[in-house]
């Protein structure tokens, strides 16, 4: 499985490098083409993507890895139909990052999602959907001013569209489904959010209680209707941060010594809560189905595998909840410290605390884990602000053998390794002392990890070889990739180590596919993809280079995935899920498909028809340089006619948040059009006289969809230096478009 794994993921690089190589291709000569040849090439990337899925769905030469990739590109092509409608905005400055963007690529991701059924399209749909609603109600372009109520009123939205989707996916969509399990996530978190009291000073009471009645409701839901171990350990995390919201909100209104004494009490009983829920839950039973098991189904189901993701989840919940716990009390106590001592040195304080917690939870192994742990680790954030805060070599060497001792002590994979990577953080802190370089300081702990790595099998107790090996790795890959980030501590040092990295990080990663070595391939995969991400703008070109550089690589991993997969006999036939053919529905794809080119097509056309044919206009601004999420580097644009008089002005306010208005525009002696009126409905119009569509929030300026100019990256301060004047056309109906921009 590890192998099938390893080569889907080459198969999907593969084809990445190769469409990131015609991305950049495209974006080198950007510069170059007219905006008809830039709609052509927008168009045809979203061409490319759809073609070359249909293309895979039909080959059958890749060991059924066609299916799997075939599915993946349709993915990809409803993706580059977006980043297509965004270009689009970008050649006729549109509005950057609008609702309407996310709007109309959530469309055809819905439909395609209805036709496939399809997990990955569920998924960008979701996303897409919740992008536009919160661009709707908070638009990047413009500041709203949201009362009270209108604030719980969009998060109410949230919490209702979210739990309708969560009940629909429980209903109706399987328990595995991802998206119940994000819908739940963003559910609570809404409800969470709207529990604030500093937002919401008149509701928040009740939405407490609303809050509450939900983590009620969840915990009866998953005992007594549909036992899921997995959804009563998400609902658990959902009260603990809700208890730790509530702690927090109080802690900065009421902050004291009182207070931080009781916040160590808190943290006893949440921590005391988290031992006895998830002791009861260990205790619980279901079957397969996430059903509660009774006397009929419980011989039946103890036949069935435990399914591990409920396990893994409510170990994650624990974990979480206990790190919180350990913030929280570290927080309360440092907060005693400096509320009792005044003006005197804490430093030693802190020092004798964290001894005093650390050193009985590392010889007592009977405690019970959580909290012994929750102890230790209180002792540990304590250790880390004396070895900062006193700055001594005795105190970092001595917490270097305090970790140590806390690695050998201690019996949890986690517990070791964040043991492992305290000792490293104490060694650096000698090491400091001596006034190494930081580049010599992490050259020594990744040489120092580096032996440990490499003598870990000399070791003969297994789980302690492996907990070694998987933290030597860890920590000398991390050091190594550091390395790479420093300028040249000798001649060609920095080529030398991103050489070294890059071949290092491959080989190993190479082999531990080839042997199906699972840890050592989750690792060095992290790692040589940071790389990749982190680095490529440092190690390569100009646009043109990168193309090339990104083609070959794309070309060499397909190569190799597929010799590997040939070689190994690795498939993907007996995968029914990766194999499906979506194309078999090929007329319903059909006709999404060409609804994406209709809208392409009819938003290039009508702005093509307001450039050549609207009325032209002369208008001041004073930009500003932002960027956008999708487009890139643009100006925004702040006219003069924005901002509108002080009487008309406060007529918009007293009318409410977000209303769309229509102004009267007139050249002045200068030929610059200026403010004149609101137009009213029907009035006439003198010649010279032109409308123009806007929106306000009611307080601030007005919006008239011109507000944002693209520009080439790193080029916006120039913009604004030069830039004084705008050239606008508008349509009969007000609409505009932005032109260009002029110093005269």
């Amino acid at each position: 499985m590890l192998q099938l794994g390893a080569i889907r993921t080459g198969f999907v690089l593969g084809i990445s490098l190769l469409l990131a190589a015609i991305i950049y291709f495209f974006a080198a000569n950007w510069g170059g083409l007219d905006r008809v040849e830039r709609i052509f090439a927008s168009a045809g990337l979203v061409a490319l993507f759809y073609g070359a899925s249909y293309a895979l769905s039909k080959f059958r030469s890749m060991l059924g890895h066609h299916t799997f990739l075939s599915a993946l590109l349709l993915v990809g092509g409803c993706i580059s139909f977006g980043a297509a409608v965004a270009l689009l905005g970008q050649i006729y400055n549109s509005h950057a990052d609008s609702y309407s963007l996310f709007l109309v690529w959530a469309i055809p991701a819905l439909l395609f999602a209805g036709i496939t059924r399809y997990h990955p399209f569920y998924l960008l749909s979701y996303v897409l959907i919740h992008l536009t609603l919160w661009f709707y109600f908070f638009p990047s372009s413009m500041p709203v001013n949201h009362s009270e109520a209108a604030l719980l009123t969009i998060g109410g939205l949230f919490a209702i569209i979210n739990l309708i989707l969560f009940i629909l996916t429980e209903r109706y969509m399987g328990t595995s489904s991802p998206l119940k399990f994000i819908s739940f996530i963003v559910l609570h978190t809404s409800l969470l959010l709207m529990t604030n009291s500093f937002v919401y000073e008149n509701a928040g009471p009740w939405m407490n209680l609303i809050g509450v009645s939900a983590i009620i409701a969840g915990f009866y839901y998953f005992t007594r209707v549909r036992l899921s171990k997995t959804y009563l350990a998400v609902n658990a995390l959902a009260a603990s941060a809700f208890a730790i919201f509530k702690f927090i909100e109080l802690a900065v209104r009421h902050a004291s010594t009182a207070f931080f004494f009781y916040g160590l009490v808190f943290v006893a009983l949440l921590l005391a809560g988290n031992v006895f829920f998830f002791r009861y839950l260990n205790k619980m039973g279901q079957d397969d189905d996430g059903h509660p098991l009774d006397a009929e189904h419980e011989q039946s189901a103890k036949k069935k595998p435990r399914r591990r993701s409920d396990g893994n989840v409510a170990a994650v919940v624990s974990i979480i909840v206990t790190a919180l716990g350990v913030t929280i009390g570290s927080a309360c106590l440092i907060g005693l410290v400096l509320f009792t001592m005044d003006s005197r040195d804490p430093q030693m304080i802190f020092l004798f605390l964290s001894l005093l917690f650390a050193v009985p939870m590392i010889l007592l192994t009977a405690i019970n884990p959580t909290v012994r742990y929750t102890l230790l680790y209180i002792g540990y954030l304590l250790g880390i602000v004396s070895i900062v805060w006193i700055n001594s070599i005795v105190v970092a060497a001595l917490f270097a053998l305090l970790f140590a001792a806390g690695w050998i002590r201690l019996e949890g994979r986690l517990q070791r390794f964040i043991s492992y990577g305290l000792v490293n953080l104490a060694l650096a802190m000698v090491l400091h002392s001596f006034d190494f370089r930081l580049e010599l300081t992490i050259l020594l702990l990744a040489i120092m990890n580096a032996a440990a790595y490499l003598f870990h099998s000399r070791i003969r107790d297994g789980i302690t070889q492996q907990q070694i090996k998987e933290s030597s790795l860890s920590f000398t890959l991390l050091f190594l990739f550091w390395l790479t980030f420093f300028g040249d501590m000798f001649p060609y040092s920095y080529a030398i180590f991103n050489a070294f990295y890059l071949i290092a990080v491959s080989l190993l990663l190479f082999q531990s596919i080839r042997r199906n070595l699972a840890l050592e391939t989750a690792i060095s995969s992290v790692f040589w993809f940071a790389f990749l991400v982190y680095k490529y703008y440092d190690l390569l070109w100009s646009l043109l280079h990168k193309s090339i550089t990104l083609a070959l690589l794309g070309l060499l991993t397909l190569f190799i995935t597929y010799a590997i997969a040939r070689r190994s006999h690795i498939s993907d036939d007996n995968d029914s899920a990766a194999n499906h053919n979506y194309w078999q529905r090929g007329f319903l794809l059909l006709i999404v498909i060409m609804l994406q080119f209709g809208f392409l097509t009819y938003q290039a056309v009508t702005s093509e028809r307001l450039l050549r044919t609207g009325d032209s206009i002369k208008l001041e601004l004073a930009p500003i340089d932002p960027r956008s999420l999708l487009q890139g580097d643009y100006v925004t644009l702040n006219y003069s006619i924005s901002t509108l008089p002080q009487s008309v002005a406060s007529g918009l306010e007293s009318r409410g948040s977000r209303q769309k208005l229509k102004v009267v525009l007139a050249p002045d002696a200068k030929g610059v059009h200026v403010f004149k009126r609101l137009y009213q409905e029907g009035e006439t119009l003198a010649s010279d006289e032109i409308v123009l569509n806007g929106t306000t929030s009611g307080w601030g300026p007005v919006y008239y969809g011109i507000e944002t100019y693209f520009v080439p990256e790193g080029t916006g301060l120039e913009v604004e230096r030069s830039a004084r004047f705008a050239y606008i056309r508008v349509s009969a109906n007000g609409n505009a478009l932005l032109e260009r921009l002029t110093k005269e």
